[in-house]
This record gives structure tokens, sequence and C-alpha cells, in this order.
């Protein structure tokens, strides 16, 4: 059984290598890569480590039960686009928003570097992003790189304070140095 260290060292040499090659930081890739996937144990599919969504772009894919939370418009418009499987309200949270359990369409990749490539395109190339990566490009900010995709990237709360300190861990640096 592949150990933690294991995992994260691989992603590691992925990262920097995807960094070397196109300027996205390993830091953040590998910080969402430990969110999204509960440090490469559970990814989405085969091997989407990073909780994509399907696109367009995206040959393979998969329909999964996933948690996110919703504000009650967000819930609507959800509900109304999928109204043959609608979200199923699990809480209210204390702020009004709701977390929901959705049936969702994700990408799904043959290897665990095909879903950082995919990841390091979304980031770099991706609409949603380009604020945040136009930013990091102009003030090579890693901090503020973070909070300006976790707040498009995910709906939970901590979100982003959650990515940027798994992204200074000495644990993510080392493999970081050593890869």
């Amino acid at each position: 059984m592949e150990t933690l260290e294991t995992r994260l060292n691989e992603v590691a040499r992925i990262a920097v290598r995807l960094e070397q090659q196109t300027g996205c930081p390993a830091q953040l890739l590998i910080a969402q890569w430990a969110i999204e996937s509960k440090w490469g144990e559970r990814p989405v599919g085969h091997a989407n480590y990073f909780g994509i969504k399907r696109a367009e772009r995206h040959a393979r894919w998969c329909t999964v039960a996933t948690e996110e939370v919703f504000t009650p418009a967000q819930l609507e418009k959800w509900n109304h686009q999928h109204s043959a499987s609608p979200a199923r309200v699990i809480t209210t949270l204390s702020d009004g928003r709701l977390r929901v359990e959705i049936y969702d369409e994700f990408a799904d990749y043959d290897s665990l570097d095909a879903s950082c490539q995919d990841y390091v395109w979304l980031i770099t190339k991706g609409e949603p992003y380009q604020h945040a990566w136009q930013q990091y490009q102009a003030d090579r900010s890693l901090m503020e790189l973070i909070g300006g995709v976790a707040r498009i990237y995910a709906t939970a709360p901590q979100y982003a304070e959650l990515a940027q300190e798994i992204a200074t861990q000495p644990n993510v640096l080392n493999a970081i140095a050593e890869a």
C-alpha cells in the first residue's frame, strides 16, 4: 500500500515539472491535490485528483455524488438546470447557505500526470481563473493566487485558508525541494 509520503513525492515530481513548463506553482497544485483527493487516497473516478468538473475538452467523465455549499439562489438555479436530479439539502449553515448533495459530472483521466496537466491548464488558461492568474503573473504572490483560485474553485467555507496552510507545510515544501 502506498504511503502518504510516497503519494506526495510522486505528485511533487509532476508539480515541479509542470511549474517549470508553465509557471503554475507546485505548492498550489499540491495543496489542491491534497484537499480534493484526501492526499491522493480518493480520486474522483479513475484518476481525477482535483475534482475537476466535466467540460467539452474532456473525452472521459463519470457521474459522482458530491457535497457542495450553495446559496439559495444557486440551489434554485441547480434544480432548474437539473430537474431530473435535483439537489438534496443536507443542512442549512449558520450564514444561510445550504450544504447539499448533488450528482454531477466530473472529468476522468488515465493517470495522475494527465489529471495534473489538466489542472494546470485550467488554472493558467481556464476563463474562470484568468484574473487570479494574471494577477499572479504581475505580483508573484502565491497566497493571493491560492486565495483567488480557491474563491472560484470551491464552495466549502475556509477552503482558501486550508489550501494556503497545506501549501506551506514542511512536508509539502520538502517534497518540492527533493523533486
